[in-house]
């Protein structure tokens, strides 16, 4: 028996859904502006200091509270945007050409 996470699931299932979607759909955002722009900082993040940024880290940057940061990866890890590992890390589950631009 093969043990497959939620989240996992709801990644394949995702992907799935945008396979047999239209071209218009599969073009379409798959998150909000205010997430796109956690997904780019993310990104970036990640790729300038080797790591994912904390909590803390994204708190500071987009000047919100606590509370506010953890709802927000929340919603991106349900929705299938990203995965979370042991600890703090946090891993995109988009390709670059999928992210906006960090404003």
């Amino acid at each position: 028996m093969v043990f497959v996470s939620n989240t996992v699931k709801h990644s394949l299932m995702m992907n799935d859904h945008r396979a047999r979607a239209s071209p218009q759909e599969r073009s379409m955002p798959r998150y909000t502006e205010k997430q796109g722009q956690y997904l780019a900082f993310i990104y970036y993040y990640t790729k300038i200091h080797g790591r994912s940024p904390s909590e803390a880290e994204m708190q500071v940057y987009f000047g919100v509270t606590p509370p506010t940061v953890h709802q927000m990866v929340l919603s991106l890890e349900k929705n299938g945007l990203i995965a979370r590992t042991a600890g703090r890390s946090i891993r995109l589950l988009l390709p670059r050409h999928e992210l906006p631009d960090l404003e």
